[in-house]
C-alpha cells in the first residue's frame, strides 16, 4: 500500500531530486540507480504509461497489455482529483508502482493488481466490482495489499502485526501479494521527504524492520539495500551524513586501489583462458553503518568497504578463478565462505573470501555465475514465468517453505507482539550449517543451540531433549554450535521442555514449539492454582463457591475482558487479579464495600486518586504518579531494571510473583521471552504530565549514555557543556580510552522524558569526532 499523510494524499518525487541510494561504481563519483528511474523524469504520465507498457512486451512477449491498459484507465478515473502531498496527482504513485513490477518481469494481471492496489483502500471501490471487471486473480492481489483501516486496534504496534500477518497469508497463496508491497514500499521511500519527520521515522524503522528483511528472504539484494540506504537517511540522518562524507573522502584512493586489482585479475583470468567479468563495488553505507556499530572501528578498517566481484560462465571456473586469487594474493584466515556448495536459504550462491594486498589493505571478493549473479540481485523475481493455473517453481517454492512454515506457527500466536516478535526473528538469519550424523545438513541461526537443532529434526524430539553429542563430546543444551559441527541428540521418553530453554534457543521454531508448550502447560496449572485460591478466599469469608453459578463467572471474567470461566481462573492463579477482588465482584460487598464507580476513560488523575498507596511506590522519582494501572488498585508497579523505560517510551506490563507488576520497554530483550505468557501481561500507561514551572519539579530519570569518539583535548568538557546548556544533570561521568584512538565517554545522566533525551543525544553526535551515542539500557 502506499502511504500517506492523511487520506489519499501520498508523498512524491520532487523534481530534481537525488537518483535512488545505490551500490557506488567506482569509475564514476556519482550513484547508479539500483531500480528504474522515476515517474517524475519522463515528460507526461502519457509517455510513462507507453515506457510501461514497452517494458511489460520486452520482458513478457505475449501478455496481455489490455487488461494493464484497463487497469490505467480504471486508476485514472477512481483517483482524479486526489493529491499527494507533494501536490503532485496522485495517480503518478500506482504508475509509479506498476514500472517497478514490470522492470520485476511481473506479468500482467500483477501489474494491473499494482495499477489498482490503492483503489479499494482510497476510494469507493469495492473487492467486489475489481472482480468483476478485471477477475478474481487481480481482486485477491489487490485484497492482499489493502490495509485493515476499518477494524479498530489498540494500538499502532498491534495495527501494524495484523496487516502484515494479512499480507504474509495473502502471500502464501501468491506471492504478487508481497512484490505489491515491496514496489509499494520502495516507491514511498523514495519519496519519503514530504512527509511529516514523525512520519518519516515510523515508516523507515518499519521498513528495516519488516521489508527490508523480507526483500532479502526473498533474495533481492538489490532491492534490499535500496531500501536499507533510504532508511537509514531517515532513522539516523545526522550518521548518514557523516558516514557519506567519509565514503567520498575514501573514494578516490579506493579506486586507485581497486583499479589495480581489476587490472591484475583480469590479466591473470586470460593467462588461465578462463572467461569472467570483474566488477568494482563499495559496500552500501547501511552496511557500513552496522559493521561500524558493531565493532566500533573506524571506516577505513572495515575490510570490505571495497570489493571486487567476479562472474563467470561455470561453477567449474567459479573454482578455478578462486585458485588465481589465492595464488596472487594472500587469503585472510577465517574469512572464506563457500555458499555455492551449500547455498543460503534465500538460495543465493557465491564464494566469498578477503585478501591481503600490498602494505596490508583487505578487500573482498565475491565469485559467482551470470546465473548465480542474476539470482542474487533480483532472487525470486529472476525466474517468474507466473500464467494463470500454474504452481510456483520448485526453487521458489523452497524460498517461501519458511513463510508456510511461520504463518502454521501463527496461529498459536493470539497476541500481535509476539508475531512481530517471530517474524524478525525468521526474516534476518544468519546461518550456521551443522549436520546429523548421518549427514544431512540442518541450517540454524548463528549461535543455533542443540535445543534448536532438535527442533529443526522434529517437534517431539525438541521435547524430548535431554542430552546433545557435538563432534562426539557431550556438550550443555546451551552450547552454540559452529559451521561444521555433527550433533547427535539423546531423548527420553516422557521429558518435557523447560523454560531455561528460552534464555538460549536461537531459531524461531524452537522458541515457538517451547512457547506453545509451557503456555498450554502451565495454564492448566494455573487454572488449578486459581480455584484453590478463590476457594480458600470463600473459605476466609464463610461464602461456598457453590452458590455461584457458571454464568456469574462468567459475568465477572467479561467485566475484566477475559472470555470463560477458566480464563478468569487462569488469570488468578498467574496473579495478574486478587481472589479477594473477584470474590466480592462474585458478590458486591462480600469481602469489601462496594467498588467506586469506574471513571471516564482518560480521566488519569481521577484514576491515580483512587488507586492504593502501593500503586503510587512506582520507582521513578520521588512522589511520581507516572503511571496507571488499569482495572487494579492493589498492586506495586516498578520500572524493570533490565531496560529502564523512560517517559514517551513504548512500555508493557508483567505481573512478577510476589513483586507486583514489572513494567519493560516494549523494545526490551527480556519481553521477547515473556511473550509466551499472555495472562501475565497487564496494560500500563503513562500518566498525563500535569507539571507546571510553579509546581513541583517534575520526575526525571537516570539514562546511561556511552558517546564513542577520536581521543583529542577539550572533548569532555564540550560534552559536560552541550548537557549543562540543556539543563540536565549529570550523575556520573567516565573514560575508557582504547589503542586504536578512540575513546569511551560513558555518561550517567537524569532526562525527563524520550523527547528531551533524543535531543540530547542529537546534540552530542554534532560534536566533531563523535562517531555514535549509544543508550545502555542496563544501569
Amino acid at each position: 500500500m502506499a502511504i500517506a499523510p492523511s487520506g489519499s494524499a501520498k508523498p512524491a518525487e520532487p523534481e530534481n531530486s537525488a537518483p535512488p541510494v545505490g551500490e557506488v561504481d567506482l569509475s564514476t563519483s556519482e550513484a547508479t540507480p539500483a531500480l528504474p528511474d522515476p515517474v517524475s523524469g519522463y515528460a507526461n504520465l502519457d509517455t510513462a504509461f507507453h515506457h510501461l507498457l514497452e517494458t511489460v512486451s520486452a520482458n513478457r512477449p505475449g501478455d496481455d497489455l489490455n487488461l494493464i491498459r484497463s487497469a490505467w484507465a480504471f486508476c485514472i478515473q477512481q483517483h482524479a482529483g486526489q493529491m499527494r502531498a507533494s501536490g503532485e496527482p496522485y495517480i503518478g504513485h500506482p504508475l509509479e508502482v506498476a514500472q517497478v513490477l514490470a522492470e520485476f518481469k511481473m506479468d500482467s494481471t500483477a501489474i494491473a493488481a499494482g495499477l489498482l492496489h490503492d483503489a479499494v483502500e482510497d476510494t469507493d471501490v469495492t473487492a467486489a466490482e475489481i472482480s468483476k471487471r478485471f477477475g478474481e486473480q487481480v481482486a485477491h492481489i489487490v485484497e492482499g495489499v489493502t490495509k485493515l483501516d476499518k477494524i479498530k486496534f489498540a494500538n499502532r504496534e498491534d495495527h501494524q502485526a495484523e496487516n502484515i500477518r494479512k499480507m504474509l497469508l495473502a502471500m502464501v497463496t501468491d506471492l504478487r501479494v508481497v512484490m505489491i508491497k515491496l514496489a509499494d514500499r520502495l516507491h514511498n521511500m523514495r519519496t519519503l521527504e514530504h512527509l511529516k519527520p514523525e512520519k518519516q521515522q515510523r515508516i523507515a524503522r518499519e521498513t528495516l524492520d519488516v521489508y527490508a528483511p523480507l526483500a532479502h528472504r526473498l533474495g533481492m539484494g538489490k532491492l534490499r539495500g535500496e531500501l536499507e540506504d533510504l532508511s537509514f537517511r531517515y532513522t539516523d540522518a545526522y550518521s548518514y551524513k557523516q558516514l557519506s562524507e567519509e565514503v567520498d573522502g575514501l573514494r578516490g584512493d579506493g579506486k586507485v586501489f581497486l583499479d589495480k586489482i581489476v587490472s591484475t585479475l583480469e590479466g591473470k583470468l586470460k593467462e588461465s583462458h578462463i572467461k569472467a567479468r570483474v566488477e568494482a563495488r563499495i559496500k552500501r553505507l547501511y552496511s557500513i553503518q552496522q559493521k561500524l556499530t558493531k565493532h566500533a572501528i573506524p571506516v577505513d578498517q572495515v575490510f570490505d568497504l571495497f570489493a571486487v566481484r567476479v562472474i563467470t560462465e561455470s561453477e567449474q571456473d567459479c573454482y578455478a578463478a578462486l585458485g588465481l586469487l589465492h595464488a596472487a594474493w594472500r587469503p585472510v584466515p577465517g574469512r572464506f565462505k563457500d555458499f555455492i556448495a551449500m547455498p543460503r536459504p534465500n538460495l543465493y550462491q557465491s564464494l566469498h573470501t578477503t585478501l591481503i594486498a600490498e602494505g596490508g589493505h583487505q578487500f573482498e571478493v565475491q565469485i559467482r555465475t551470470e546465473e548465480m549473479h542474476k539470482v542474487a540481485e533480483e532472487g525470486i523475481a529472476a525466474h517468474w514465468k507466473y500464467k494463470a493455473g500454474d504452481n510456483v517453481s520448485a526453487k521458489d517454492e523452497q524460498r517461501l517453505a519458511w513463510v508456510r512454515q511461520m504463518m502454521e506457527w501463527q496461529r498459536e500466536m493470539s497476541d500481535p507482539n509476539e508475531f512481530m516478535s517471530t517474524l524478525r526473528i525468521d526474516l534476518y538469519p544468519e546461518e550456521v550449517y551443522t549436520f546429523t550424523p548421518k549427514g544431512k545438513v540442518i541450517v540454524l541461526p548463528k549461535d543455533g543451540t542443540p535445543v534448536d537443532f532438535a527442533y529443526a529434526i522434529h517437534t517431539d524430539v525438541g521435547h524430548a531433549t535431554t542430552s546433545a553429542k557435538v563432534n562426539g563430546r557431550i556438550v550443555p543444551l546451551r552450547h552454540k554450535l559452529r559451521n561444521g559441527d555433527i550433533v547427535e541428540i539423546t531423548t527420553q521418553t516422557g521429558h518435557n521442555p523447560s523454560r531455561d530453554w528460552l534464555s538460549f534457543a536461537k531459531s524461531s521454531r524452537a522458541r515457538n514449539k517451547i512457547k506453545h508448550w509451557l503456555n498450554e502447560n502451565q495454564r492448566v496449572r494455573a487454572i488449578e492454582i486459581g480455584q484453590k485460591l478463590l476457594e480458600r478466599e470463600g473459605r476466609k469469608f464463610k461464602i461456598s463457591l457453590d452458590r455461584f453459578k457458571e454464568a456469574d463467572y462468567d459475568r465477572v471474567a467479561s467485566e475484566y475482558g477475559l472470555a470463560a470461566h477458566a480464563d478468569l481462573l487462569a488469570a488468578i492463579g498467574f496473579g495478574k487479579y486478587s481472589a479477594r477482588q473477584t470474590l466480592n465482584k462474585l458478590e458486591p460487598g462480600s469481602t469489601m464495600p462496594v467498588e467506586a464507580e469506574k471513571p471516564a476513560e482518560g480521566a488519569v488523575s481521577n484514576t491515580l486518586s483512587h488507586m492504593s498507596d502501593a500503586v503510587k511506590r512506582v520507582f521513578f522519582g520521588k512522589g511520581s504518579e507516572s503511571l496507571q494501572v488499569e482495572g487494579q488498585d492493589d498492586l506495586l508497579v516498578y520500572r524493570a531494571r533490565c531496560c529502564n523505560p523512560i517517559r514517551g517510551e513504548a512500555i508493557i506490563g508483567y505481573v512478577t510473583r510476589g513483586k507486583g507488576v514489572a513494567v519493560h520497554a516494549r523494545s526490551c530483550p527480556n519481553v521477547q521471552n515473556l511473550l509466551y505468557e499472555a495472562d501475565r501481561r497487564i496494560d500500563v500507561a503513562w500518566a498525563e504530565d500535569t507539571h507546571s514551572d510553579s509546581g513541583p519539579k517534575p520526575s526525571t530519570y537516570p539514562v546511561r549514555l556511552i558517546i564513542v569518539c577520536d581521543d583529542r583535548s577539550g572533548l569532555l568538557k564540550e560534552f559536560t557543556a552541550i548537557i549543562a546548556e540543556d539543563g540536565t544533570n549529570i550523575r556520573s561521568v567516565d573514560t575508557k580510552p582504547s589503542v586504536d584512538g578512540v575513546v569511551n565517554v560513558d555518561f550517567v545522566i537524569e532526562t525527563l522524558d524520550l523527547r528531551h533525551l533524543t535531543r540530547l543525544t542529537q546534540n552530542l553526535r554534532k560534536v566533531p569526532g563523535v562517531r555514535d551515542v549509544l543508550r545502555v539500557q542496563k544501569i
